[in-house]
């Protein structure tokens, strides 16, 4: 018995020191095994925040006054927002917000003084609450106490009134459902595409590509196209189940959201072609696309507010083109926005498909390895 057993064990063995040297051979397998849960570590303990800070905000001060000015750096220490603009019409603070280049804009009415001195209500903030958790932040700003700006001790109701824009209701869901579509269309057009050529080189049909007239570049937009229809597919039924299911609104424009899509899903189409050209298995395409996705999830805003990540965490999460695409994405559904109005975004998408496909093209080379 002892024989068997002893046999058993150096076959065993046998097994695990060849599994141990295919997995010092394959060094993006082994790579990956350290890389993932160190990146997982930096980005839950550094970069993601709870705890919301520097929210962008803009000042319309209609009063002009000592008053103003000391309500406006009082709300300045508390480090909750970071004033970033100032604005002497209160349409204009609405249309950016509508736009996206600030979250809450604070109003102070031309009759401040005498409110002041009457404690009544001094002014309004005017919130984007499509974003529950920065929404809750300016929020906590509006029973600040009159004595820290007038040094007088004093009780008194609200400071400040509070109008949440898109998201009255403060439903998770209207913020949630709009940021699952780059989620899920990050993971599947990535993932899809990511296995394109490698699955070619598998199967043996690369022979076949290699023998035809075919141009790199023509190959790749030939492996893009089909997945274009499917990503849009994902888009409807994560959008029209969240509109039936959840009330989630669609305020912008449906040909507008449709363009931003479209540069989405070429952007991460192209994203997926050029991971197929260095990868040398499907297995190395899938633990590149998990490479990209744990980032685009963390990073973007969608499960955590942008504002508050640090400055690192914030330019890793510029690269990336579900964070663009966030932006976008809510602009147009939830705050009815244009396409025009995320120019910065959307050009950035173009010029990441562009990118994308051209190094690609160039990384597949029509010959066998």
């Amino acid at each position: 018995m002892m024989t068997v057993i002893l046999a058993s064990l150096r076959r065993i063995g046998a097994i695990v020191s060849k599994e141990m040297r295919q997995l010092k051979r394959d060094r993006l397998t082994f790579g990956m095994v350290v890389m993932i849960p160190l990146i997982q570590l930096l980005l839950f303990g550094y970069a993601i925040n709870t705890d919301v800070r520097n929210v962008p905000v803009a000042i319309v001060d209609q009063s002009g006054s000592a008053a103003g000015r000391w309500i406006v750096e009082a709300v300045r220490v508390t480090q909750v927002v970071e004033i970033v603009a100032n604005y002497d019409q209160v349409t204009q603070a609405q249309q950016a917000i509508t736009e996206g280049k600030i979250r809450a804009a604070l109003v102070l009415p031309p009759d401040l003084t005498g409110r002041l001195a009457n404690q009544q209500t001094l002014g309004q903030w005017l919130v984007d609450g499509s974003d529950t958790m920065v929404a809750g932040a300016i929020r906590q700003l509006r029973s600040m106490p009159l004595d820290q700006i007038t040094g007088q001790t004093t009780t008194r109701p609200p400071t400040f009134e509070v109008a949440l824009f898109y998201n009255p209701q403060q439903r998770s869901a209207v913020n949630i459902v709009p940021g699952l579509i780059a989620v899920i269309l990050t993971m599947t057009m990535i993932l899809f595409t990511s296995a394109a050529i490698v699955r070619e080189r598998e199967k043996g049909n690369l022979e076949l590509l290699i023998t035809t007239p075919i141009k790199p570049l023509e190959l790749m937009l030939g492996k893009i196209l089909p997945y274009i229809l499917v990503g849009l597919l994902q888009m409807a039924i994560i959008l029209g189940l969240g509109h039936l299911i959840f009330a989630v609104p669609i305020n912008g424009d449906i040909s507008q959201l449709l363009m931003g899509t479209l540069l989405f899903i070429a952007a991460s189409l192209s994203l997926g072609l050029l991971i197929s050209t260095l990868a040398k298995n499907q297995l190395q395409a899938m633990q590149m696309t998990i490479f990209v996705l744990l980032p685009t999830i963390l990073l973007s805003g969608f499960m955590f507010p942008f504002e508050a990540m640090p400055k690192p965490a914030q330019w890793i999460a510029e690269l990336l083109p579900g964070t663009h695409f966030m932006r976008i994405i809510r602009a147009i559904v939830l705050r009815g926005g244009d396409l025009s109005d995320m120019a910065a975004d959307a050009l950035w998408l173009l010029g990441f498909t562009a990118l994308g496909i051209v190094l690609a093209s160039l990384r597949f080379s029509k010959r066998l390895d």
